[in-house]
């Protein structure tokens, strides 16, 4: 079928679904498309349109990370999973909305305005959950196929969860980060949105591949070394594939948190019964520095990207001020406090603070020691070794566990005008049960579950965002495991 003609519906959604905020340009044409379409007939992903989240580099769309100080710079280059998704035969929709430089949890810390979820309370619009934000929503509009977005301690998993689609954040450094504007260098990871597990799937098996522009890109030896602990475990397993036998399922009880809503819970307890009732077992695990994580993210994040936003100046990179005064003497002082929002400056100084020779020892050096304690805990219940370390832990196939399954959110999404009587610290506890696998750099996914009695209401939201973590590089067990649990709602 002509492309266009198959993606019509997407293109004319655009323009009806304006008031959602979710794009912050589109601009593909009839002409566009069917240029395309002579050039990749034969292309897997042939006529799919991708959204991409506005802090990845594209060629023909601006790319200003939802930023004053950004505002219509124009890219020289394509980011390399552009390239590669472009190369597949896949039409860029646009670009979406996002929270500034990717950092907040309800995509309301955008230049270009508030993202809205399509769903409301009571004729109150919902949070989609950020900063990825405007991504979630084109896709649960239908507005694209797929979407890209950025995970950097759970900004495509919580979106996911917040607009019932599904949001795949890979293991770090399976899909280069080239053409990536950076927030946090080493936990900044591409991710994918769709509305089914097979979609993620097709787009991930496009995009992902080595940089050697990009030194956070996974080389062919990290390739080779993943697959031998993939080998290493069907021995340990006697021989069995993860997909061709039971799934050991892992349930942390540092998970179980009091601030858990109990519609949350009850959609946990429902989904770890379809395992059991599917021949799967299911375990209970502890990972006891799981309750330190969101402490040491939030030092680690900030600190990171007050050294990566440094260079937005003015001078350098960014739009000048107009202006002829010189605030306190500093030449690009008044280029930064009016290009950056309160958000970005918020954790600019924070992150400035953790790094000052007075700090450093008891924030970002003790921060460092909680992430290898988280990555140890997940070490320690998973079957499968970790594919980097080169120490062997001894963890018996009846006692490791494949994955873990828990809860994206601890609540289902707020109202978008009760975040401004909440406190960051408030806001960022949404945060709390993604951000121990983006520490780790582990594969996770978040896959919407129905909630039982609300299949009648279109407004209400209707399900629950669950999620699966597996071992680093064991990313198609991730997704596998995804797609069971898709079959609970079928």
């Amino acid at each position: 079928m002509y492309p266009i003609l198959r993606n019509e519906k997407s293109i004319a959604l655009q323009g009806t679904s304006r008031a959602l905020n979710a794009f912050v340009s589109i601009g593909l044409s009839r002409k566009q498309a069917g240029q395309l379409e002579q050039n990749h007939q034969n292309a897997p992903l042939h006529g799919r349109l991708i959204a991409v989240k506005d802090n990845v580099c594209t060629l023909n769309y601006p790319t200003a990370c939802g930023s004053k100080i950004l505002k219509g710079f124009q890219s020289p280059y394509n980011a390399h999973v552009i390239q590669k998704l472009e190369h597949a035969g896949a039409f860029i929709a646009g670009k979406t909305n996002l929270d500034e430089f990717g950092m907040g949890s309800h995509s309301t810390h955008s230049s270009f305005g508030t993202v809205l979820n399509l769903k409301k309370e009571q004729g109150e619009p919902l949070s989609p959950g950020g900063s990825s934000g405007g991504s979630a929503v084109a896709v649960a509009t239908g507005q694209c196929w797929a979407a890209l977005g950025t995970d950097t301690g759970g900004s495509v998993r919580l979106p996911a969860a917040y607009t019932g689609t599904v949001g795949f954040k890979p293991s770090y450094g399976l899909i280069s980060r080239y053409g990536i504007v950076a927030y946090a260098n080493s936990l900044d990871t591409v991710g994918i949105l769709a509305d089914r597990c097979s979609k993620v799937k097709s787009v991930f098996d496009h995009a992902r591949g080595y940089h050697a522009l990009d030194p956070t890109s996974a080389p062919p030896s990290t390739l080779e070394r993943i697959k031998e602990a993939i080998d290493a475990r069907c021995v340990h397993t006697r021989g069995t594939p993860v997909i061709g036998r039971p799934l050991r399922i892992g349930v942390p009880h540092e998970y179980n948190i009091a601030e858990l809503q109990t519609v949350v819970r009850s959609t946990w307890l429902k989904a770890l019964q379809f395992f059991k009732a599917k021949g799967h077992s299911v375990h209970q695990v502890s990972l006891r520095a799981t309750k330190l994580a969101l402490s040491a993210y939030y030092v680690i994040a900030p600190a990171e990207a007050s050294s990566n936003l440094a260079k937005y100046d003015g001078v350098r990179f960014g739009n000048h001020a107009n202006c002829q005064d010189i605030a306190g003497n500093v030449l690009y002082a008044t280029t930064r406090g009016e290009g950056f929002g309160e958000e970005v400056k918020k954790r600019i100084l924070l992150g400035a603070y953790s790094l000052s020779a007075s700090a450093i020892d008891n924030y970002f050096i003790q921060a460092q020691k909680v992430r290898r304690l988280v990555q140890q805990d997940f070490d320690n219940v998973f079957t499968m070794q970790h594919p980097l370390n080169d120490h062997i832990i001894e963890c018996s196939a009846e006692a490791g566990i494949d994955v873990l399954l828990t809860p994206t959110a601890p609540s289902t999404p707020p109202t978008i005008s009760s975040l401004a009587n909440r406190s960051s610290v408030d806001a960022y506890k949404d945060d709390v049960m993604t951000v121990p696998a983006s520490l780790a750099g582990l594969p996770a996914i978040s896959v919407p579950v129905r909630i039982n009695g609300k299949e009648d209401d279109a407004e209400a939201v209707d399900s629950v965002g669950l999620q699966i973590i597996a071992q680093y590089g064991d990313d198609d067990t991730v997704i596998n495991a995804a797609r069971l649990l898709e079959e609970m709602d079928s």
